[in-house]
């Protein structure tokens, strides 16, 4: 029996996902930013949506106004890590839906700065190739 051959990554099937290399951004769908992101309190202050004096505040307050303001979209009280909401089609909220780029690279969360170092598969990347221009 062949094994069926697979044009990109799944992203719940790492055995999918190709081993990194830097190269392989440039011409990626950005599929890392369609992953849930998981984000601490010094993210979100870096990204400039928690001001620097609420953090004396409880951050179960601080994750209801960002669900309400619909940048969070789960906040897990024990790790004290936020969950950034994603759009309809699982993009990060701060992705660009046309360059397919970060609209806030430099202030990007630790989470997205390490990848693919860590994450789901260490050093591996779940890589879909952009669409080849006709």
């Amino acid at each position: 029996m062949k094994p069926t051959l697979i044009a990109a990554a799944e992203l719940d099937r790492l055995e999918t996902w190709q081993k990194y290399a830097s190269h392989m951004c440039g011409g990626c769908m950005s599929t890392c930013c369609t992953l849930p992101v998981e984000v601490k309190l010094k993210d979100l202050i870096r990204i400039g949506v928690v001001d620097e004096f609420e953090v004396g505040e409880p951050p179960k307050n601080i994750a209801k106004r960002l669900q309400k303001d619909g940048i969070v979209e789960r906040f897990n009280q024990k790790s004290g890590i936020f969950t950034l909401t994603r759009m309809s089609n699982d993009d990060c909220l701060y992705l660009d839906r046309k360059t397919r780029l970060c609209t806030i690279y430099d202030k990007r969360p630790d989470t997205c700065r390490n990848h693919p170092r860590v994450g789901p598969r260490p050093g591996y990347c779940a890589y879909k190739p952009k669409p080849v221009a006709r």
